[in-house]
């Protein structure tokens, strides 16, 4: 607890500049990284985080000092010119976008490996603690590194505010912009900027190699919760924020373990939960809704299956054994057992000496999915002209997912009909 205090109370300036620049790091880059994962550009990021290596180096040697902002633009250069590379390989060749990006990072990354061997090499002392941008170091951060990083993401806010309109149709519909007179070119030349400007940004605090995280990780995270990019957006800039001091606090509490790292560990694990757990999308959400769609299916099915019954004498209120079921439609036994229990719970069966017999809302239930079981199969059978021995599977499955509205419409589409394509009444 001691360490949690000594931490947030913020009272050493190093975990100032290292927490702070954490926040400011991770949260602009996940600003940006929404974008760029709703373009299906992901791996751009892990392009150009590899490609800023040889402007780094270039800067060094040219300036001879490891002044951020000089580092800074140097990344910026040689990270800009590896998105035009690809685009450039893309469209004026055969190549494929993720082949271009494998060639584009590889050559990239290998001249900077190059470039920082012969810095190393070069007996130059003032290129000590280079090799960071490599895996990145951010509890070196410093006063002046915290000016450069705030300026750069106060930048990609304000770009991402003021060009929110346009980039959200660019990444939606970008055929209707360009058709309504937009600058889709330019557009992607200014996320393109932004995407560069989120990487150099980030990779003195988790490094080349995992920048691509920084960038993607909290965008797919987010869009997870919610279907709005102005809420993914924020939530994105949270998660990252959050991954940022959750990071520096490890890195503080624990001194060997490397800030980086830690955040991109953390926001991987908020990544993993939501993936799990979110409320529509989640793993956990799509296989409570499997199962309630099957129980669903499998009571409609037995209504079904015992009105049918009773459709030849007009008795639907007859008791029915669990052996007549089974003879006529293929359940498992045990399954049916169930999904009659659980009729009988919800007021649609009742349970007799000789079977089981439908309730008035039972009945109900089941004539409305005859219904639109026959329903179906005549609109397949007069719109779509199948014969009508090959409606019936596919009448099994819309029968389920017919709204109310839907079926008033087929009603009128198809003039009130009273048999179905096997001369069947339509109850």
């Amino acid at each position: 607890m001691n360490e949690f205090f000594e931490f947030f109370s913020f009272a050493d300036a190093n975990v100032r500049y290292v927490t702070l620049g954490s926040v400011l790091l991770a949260s602009s880059s996940a600003v940006v990284g929404c974008f760029t994962l709703l373009r299906k550009r992901a791996l751009v990021g892990d392009a150009v985080a590899h490609a800023v290596l040889p402007g780094v180096c270039l800067a060094f040697i040219l300036s001879g000092t490891k002044n951020p902002l000089i580092l800074l633009i140097g990344a910026f250069i040689t990270g800009w010119l590896s998105l035009i590379a690809i685009d450039f390989i893309t469209s004026r060749s055969r190549i494929k976008e993720d082949t271009a990006i494998g060639l584009v990072l590889s050559v990239f990354f290998g001249v900077g490996i190059l470039l920082l061997t012969a810095i190393q090499h070069s007996g130059n002392a003032a290129q000590s603690g280079l090799d960071k941008f490599l895996f990145g170091k951010a509890a070196s951060l410093v006063g002046d590194d915290l000016i450069a990083f705030g300026v750069v993401a106060v930048l990609l806010l304000i770009a991402t505010v003021l060009f929110y309109k346009e980039l959200k149709l660019l990444c939606f519909d970008e055929t209707f912009a360009r058709t309504i007179g937009f600058p889709v070119r330019g557009l992607e030349l200014l996320l393109t900027t932004l995407t560069v400007l989120a990487v150099v940004v980030g990779i003195q605090a988790v490094g080349v190699v995992l920048m691509a995280a920084m960038l993607i990780t909290p965008a797919a995270a987010a869009r997870f919760w919610t279907d709005r990019l102005g809420l993914m957006l924020v939530l994105a800039a949270l998660m990252g924020a959050f991954s940022g001091v959750a990071g520096a606090f490890v890195s503080y509490t624990a001194p060997a373990m490397p800030t980086g790292p830690w955040i991109v560990l953390i926001i991987s694990m908020i990544a993993i939960l939501s993936f799990a757990f979110a409320p529509k999308k989640g793993w956990v959400a799509r296989l409570l809704r499997q199962r309630t769609n099957k129980t669903l299916i499998l009571e409609e099915n037995l209504l079904k299956l015992m009105y049918q019954l009773g459709e030849p004498d007009q008795d639907f209120y007859r008791p029915r054994p669990i052996k007549e079921l089974l003879a006529r439609r293929a359940i498992p036994a045990k399954t049916a057992k169930i999904g009659l229990h659980k009729l009988r719970r919800q007021g649609y069966l009742e349970r007799q000496p000789e079977g089981w017999s439908m309730t008035m809302e039972g009945v109900s239930r089941g004539r409305r999915v005859v219904r639109l079981h026959r329903l179906w199969e005549l609109y397949l059978t007069q719109y779509l002209h199948l014969a009508s021995d090959h409606v019936h599977e596919d009448a099994e499955t819309i029968e389920h997912i017919i709204t109310p509205e839907l079926e008033q419409r087929l009603m009128i589409e198809l003039n009130y009909p009273v048999l179905d394509p096997h001369s069947s009444k339509i109850p």
